[in-house]
């Protein structure tokens, strides 16, 4: 007897089912892998609707907009190594988006004084400007796509969360 589905479709493409990862369960999975599938559903998603959303309104990328979000944070501006560790990506990913920036003038790049190798990523004052205006919007969409749960489930979904992220963090 084949084991039965537990997830179907999330969404319809024009009235087309569109499938996502949690498709491939089935009700003899256990509920972590359940519970797993499902927030990585959720999460992209998420990014899925952010990714479009700046692209359509601001022309940009989402890693465009994270690595101006971590020069945001540090107007002294970051070495390219420490914005490829935040942002979990390769040295390679980092210069071709600083690249792009800076073609943009959204970014500027520095040597580092007494490394010859070393470069600082700051945002340019245009830079800055354009940030703070897909901020404030990119803000308005998270609290849109999380309009769904209540107050109260945001926040018990957060602790919730925070317990499992402590746990992760005590493996290392």
């Amino acid at each position: 007897m084949p084991r039965k589905q537990a997830a179907l479709a999330v969404a319809t493409n024009e009235g087309e089912e569109v499938l996502d990862v949690e498709s491939r369960l089935t009700d003899d999975n256990h509920q972590s892998l359940k519970l797993w599938l499902r927030m990585l559903s959720c999460t992209t998603l998420i990014e899925t609707e952010i990714r479009t959303r700046l692209r359509t309104e601001f022309g940009i990328t989402l890693p465009r907009f994270d690595l101006m979000a971590q020069l945001d944070r540090h107007p002294e501006g970051l070495r390219m190594g420490e914005l490829s560790k935040r942002m979990m990506v390769t040295s390679a990913n980092v210069t071709g988006i600083v690249n792009l920036l800076e073609q943009e003038d959204l970014v500027a790049r520095d040597a580092v004084p007494g490394d010859g190798r070393a470069y600082s990523v700051r945002l340019t004052p245009a830079g800055r400007r354009s940030f703070k205006r897909m901020a404030a919007r990119h803000e308005a969409w998270i609290i849109e796509l999380m309009s769904g749960l209540q107050e109260d489930e945001r926040a018990a979904l957060m602790a919730t969360l925070s317990t499992l992220k402590r746990g992760l963090s005590a493996l290392e």
